[in-house]
Parts: structure tokens; C-alpha cells; sequence
């Protein structure tokens, strides 16, 4: 195929402070972008909006709001936003009034499919509902907005981004506000740009920031509203009010077509069994999803292991015990999901994880080993135990939160290790008469920038429309958020949901600070019901689904993932 090309006559570049034009760390915008034929069509593609966005609408207001857990510690927090209530969008006279306003935005946090569309969608309501409005996009995460790092959004601008992947229009980042100068900071650039509003594209973190932002501006009566969308692949970030994060759907989607092939492969040579780890450092969402995508012969869920209290022993003998049951069915391979987060779901590990998280807070690991005296009996003779490369694993630097980096402790070669030596004895007491081989995987950054599923596409578009709706309706420290999403397209409700409703208090880097909490694998729910339900026959028997890849027409085009469905009790041609 021949490429197409869509030119950006963009001519407005970086607007930055002198000081600083020399810093700018995210690449400058290439004049003209070569594309294939797939990527015109989406270029090309409108998504379709909800209904109620498309006629006149009002907004109606719930009734006060607390906090997801500790509402004294959060109402003491957050005393100029705890309480306010979340709002809906309903059919009547339209009370916003016809002003243009100054908007910024941000991308925060890691990459998820459907990032562009929900700045396209809030540069489309500008567009239409708000003229004369100006947009600007903050370069590389909160650091542009500190820095005041910025680019005039435009449609010419925003045009060649339009349902891809990818956050490379403005580039995101994971810098926090946090200290009292980078709000000072923060400030400085919102009063530059003389901004009505932020738009803040992330997840749990970056809308707790959000929260603070906006709690920080309106305790010191700034004009300036914020408002946040919720992202994240991993899942963890929903309510009842916001049942899902963008880039869950594509990722999960993505996943699912390489572990399909994967199995194909197992099938194939017969003699593998490939640990497949997966994104999800605090929650389970994504193994659960391409679980019921796929059918492995065994899927370990992070908060099951938790409940039921297992140990690394406990898990271990679980996967070598079916792998014995397979031999005997003449079956020497499989396939085995678990999360990157698995390790920190393990009672023993945690509690490990938890000391090492204070030890490296206020400590110097030394070499002699003398930190080790730090961990209590039973933490110290785990990590003795652990094989040297997770040991060391366990020490690298934490990430921006204080928290272990999970996704570079290499769980599935400690389980392929570990169950090698279970089945080396086993062998040596006469109970296992195969030839084990594993194969490790990490399926990761491979699911974040793919191109949005026709649900992402429009559900980011959605969620950027009525972000503009909120902002010029003077709202601020709410989440945009859409449902309803099981039905069509002009269905879906749409209104925010005030940030606090969803804080809770947790301890990082030894201090306990607000955030959102993480919605954690329902053990009650549907999903996990389901897999319950099927996971026996899958270990014994080779069920497997390969997917294929994401479709954007034809019948198939417009499925969502078997999760959402599972959770708002719709119906599924597959179950």
C-alpha cells in the first residue's frame, strides 16, 4: 500500500518562558506524517456522541458526597471541595453561559490507547459550543505545566492524531505537584495564560494531583477550574459513577491477540509452558480480561492469592500439580497467566515489600548486609530464600510513589524457577515422568499506544466532550465520566464525579498522603464468578481462543470486553 499523508500546518511551535526554551525534552512535532491506509481511514473516522450531548441539556446535581474510606481525614484535606455533589447531564434548557474560554491540558502518567481523542473531543466542544475558545496543550506531563512548556492546540494540530495511539501529540510525563513551589509554579502558569480551566488525562495518581490542584486554586479563589479523565490500561481506576478507564479495552484486546498466539504456538511444538505475565502492578483487571478472552490452563489472580493468604509455596505447588494432571492426559505444555503484580499480592512477600518500602525510605542499603537486620525473622528468611536476581529486583530504586517497581521484578522466571525445582523432586520421588520446559513472556508497553478500539475511541471522545461541558459550566474537582456504556453509543448518560468521593488516605514514602483508591478485583463479581466457573475445564482441557486482531468494521467491530459487560449485566454472544 501505498502511504498517505496527512499534513500538519501547524505554525504556532512551543510558547515557553526565555529562561527555559532551551529545555524542552519532548521532541518537536514533524511537519508531515507519513500514513498507511489504516491509519487515513481512522484519521477520517468521526466518533459517534451520546444523545444527550448532540441537543440542549442542563445539569442536575446529586445530593452531597463522602469519601471512598476515612471521610474526616479527606474532609480536612480537601475543605474547599469535600462534600460537593457529582452531576449529571439531562435533557432541558441549557443554563452555560456563551462565553470563549482558555483551556489547558495534560496528559499524566503512562501511555493508553485513546489519549488524542479526548483532546480532540474537548477541542470539539470548544469548537462548537464555546467559540473563540483557545486550547492549550501542556508538553511532557505536569513538568510542561510547571514549567510552562505549552503549544497552542489547533484543528490543523489535532487533526493527524485523531483516533491513533500513542500520547505523542503533546507527550506525557510523571512528574507530580506536589511541594509548595511547583504549585506556586503551577500557579504562575495558569495565571500567565489566564486559563478558565485544566483538563489533567491520567490515572489514580494523577487525579488525586488533579484533586489537589484544584483544591489548592479554589482555596485561594483562582479562577481557574479543574477537572480530570480517567486513564489507565490497568483498570483500577472505576466506580459505580465511572465504570471503566480508557485504554483498558484496546490493551486488553492487544494482549489477548499475542497470548491467542501464543497458544497456537504451545500447540504447536507441544513442549512448552509459557508464564505469561501481564500489566497490572495493583490489580488483577487485565489477567482476569484476557483470561476470559483466551481460556489459559491456569490464570493466577493477584487478590485471590491475597484473600486466600498463599504462599510462594502455595503457588507453586498449584501450578505443578496441573502441570502433573496434563502429563498424565499426555499433555507436556500449557500456558499460564499472572499479573505483574502478583508478587505483592503474597501475604509473606507483601509484608517484605512493606518493611523494604520503609527500610529504603529513610535508609542506605549497605553492602555488608547490615539493612538486613531492619526486617523482622520471617521477612529476612524470605528474602534469603528468594532467588539473588529477585533479591536484587526488590532493591532497585522505588517509582515517583514509593512503590517497589513491579514491573521489573521478573515474576514469571521466579515461577518458572521455582516450579522447575517442585517438578525436579517430584521426578526424583517417582510422582512426575515429564520433561518440563518453561518460557517466559511480559506482555507490557506492547498494549499502550495500539490503536483505540472503536469502544476507546468513542468513550475518549466522549469523555473530552463533556470535560468541555463541565469546564464551562464552572464545575471543578470532578471526573468526567460516561456510563451505560453496554449500550449504544446514543445511550450512554454522560456528567462528572466529584474527586473526593473516590480518596481515601495510604501510607508512601513512610507518610500517609490522599488517593484515589484503586478498585481492586471484585472476588464476588461477575468476572471473577465467571472464571471460576470455567477455570477447572480450561487447566485440563485446551479451550483456547485465539482472538485475532482488533477489528473496525464488520460484526465484531463494536464488542467490548468481557469484564464491562460482566459488570453491568449485559449479554455476550461468547458466554
Amino acid at each position: 500500500m501505498s502511504p498517505a499523508v496527512a499534513t500538519n500546518t501547524n505554525t504556532n511551535g512551543f510558547s515557553v518562558r526565555p529562561r527555559e526554551r532551551d529545555e524542552l525534552e519532548c521532541p518537536t512535532l514533524l511537519p508531515s506524517l507519513a500514513y498507511n491506509d489504516l491509519q487515513s481511514s481512522r484519521l477520517n473516522h468521526t466518533p459517534p456522541l451520546p444523545s444527550i450531548l448532540k441537543h440542549s441539556f442542563k445539569l442536575v446535581h446529586g445530593p452531597p458526597t463522602s469519601a471512598a474510606a476515612n471521610p474526616n481525614e479527606i474532609a480536612n484535606l480537601f475543605p474547599n471541595l469535600y462534600g460537593q455533589p457529582s452531576v449529571m447531564l439531562v435533557p432541558g434548557h441549557s443554563e452555560v453561559k456563551a462565553q470563549s474560554l482558555k483551556i489547558g491540558v495534560v496528559l499524566s502518567g503512562g501511555q493508553a490507547p485513546g489519549g488524542h481523542n479526548v483532546i480532540a473531543g474537548v477541542f470539539d466542544y470548544l469548537q462548537e459550543r464555546a467559540k473563540g475558545s483557545t486550547l492549550y496543550g501542556f508538553k511532557g506531563g505536569p513538568a510542561g505545566i510547571m514549567s510552562c512548556k505549552y503549544v497552542k492546540l489547533t484543528a490543523d494540530f489535532i487533526y493527524p492524531y485523531r483516533n491513533q495511539g500513542g500520547f505523542h501529540m503533546i507527550c506525557s510525563g510523571r512528574d507530580k505537584i506536589e511541594t509548595p513551589e511547583q504549585f506556586k509554579q503551577a500557579e504562575e502558569t495558569v495565571k500567565m495564560l489566564d486559563l478558565d480551566g485544566l483538563v489533567v488525562i491520567g490515572g489514580d495518581d494523577s487525579n488525586t494531583n488533579a484533586c489537589l490542584l484544584a483544591e489548592n486554586f479554589r482555596g485561594k479563589n483562582m479562577k481557574t477550574q479543574v477537572i480530570g479523565c480517567p486513564k489507565t490500561i490497568d483498570g483500577d481506576l472505576k466506580c459505580k459513577d465511572v465504570p471503566i478507564s480508557f485504554g483498558f479495552d484496546t490493551a486488553c484486546k492487544i494482549y489477548s491477540e499475542m497470548i491467542g498466539n501464543i497458544m497456537t504456538d504451545a500447540r504447536s511444538t507441544g513442549k512448552y509452558y509459557h508464564f505469561i505475565r501481564l500489566m497490572g502492578r495493583a490489580a488483577s483487571h487485565i489477567t482476569l480480561e484476557c483470561a476470559l478472552q483466551t481460556h489459559p490452563n491456569i490464570v493466577l489472580i493477584g487478590e485471590e492469592v491475597a484473600a486466600k493468604k498463599l504462599t510462594m509455596k502455595n503457588v507453586t505447588n498449584y501450578i505443578a500439580d496441573i502441570i502433573c494432571k496434563r502429563m498424565e492426559l499426555g499433555f507436556n505444555y500449557g500456558v499460564i497467566l499472572l499479573p505483574e503484580g502478583l508478587i505483592d499480592f503474597i501475604p509473606e512477600v507483601k509484608q517484605l515489600i512493606a518493611e523494604l518500602n520503609e527500610i529504603l525510605a529513610h535508609d542506605v542499603v549497605d553492602e555488608a548486609g547490615m539493612w538486613k537486620r531492619k526486617l523482622r525473622s520471617q521477612s529476612q528468611y524470605l528474602f534469603e530464600f528468594l532467588p539473588q536476581t529477585i533479591q536484587e529486583q526488590l532493591l532497585l530504586e522505588r517509582d515517583p510513589h514509593g512503590n517497589v517497581q513491579v514491573a521489573k521484578i521478573e515474576t514469571e522466571k521466579m515461577l518458572i524457577e521455582m516450579v522447575e525445582a517442585e517438578l525436579d523432586q517430584r521426578k526424583r520421588n517417582g510422582i512426575y515422568k515429564g520433561q518440563f520446559q518453561g518460557r517466559s513472556h511480559f506482555l507490557g508497553y506492547e498494549g499502550r499506544c495500539g490503536f483505540p478500539t472503536n469502544f476507546d475511541a468513542n468513550y475518549c471522545y466522549a469523555l473530552g466532550f463533556v470535560t468541555g461541558v463541565l469546564l464551562h459550566s464552572g464545575k471543578t474537582g470532578l471526573i468526567s465520566s460516561v456510563g451505560n456504556l453496554t449500550a449504544p453509543v446514543e445511550e450512554w448518560t454522560v456528567g462528572g464525579t466529584t474527586l473526593t468521593s473516590l480518596m481515601d488516605v495510604e501510607r508512601r514514602h513512610g507518610k500517609f498522603k490522599p488517593v484515589i483508591k484503586k478498585a481492586m478485583v471484585d472476588l464476588e463479581g461477575a468476572p471473577f464468578l465467571k472464571l471460576v466457573s470455567m477455570r477447572d475445564e480450561w487447566a485440563l482441557k485446551n479451550r483456547y481462543i485465539s482472538p485475532g486482531p482488533i477489528q473496525f468494521v464488520g460484526p465484531y467491530a463494536n464488542d467490548i470486553n468481557y469484564t464491562l459487560m460482566l459488570e453491568q449485566g449485559a449479554r455476550s454472544h461468547f458466554f
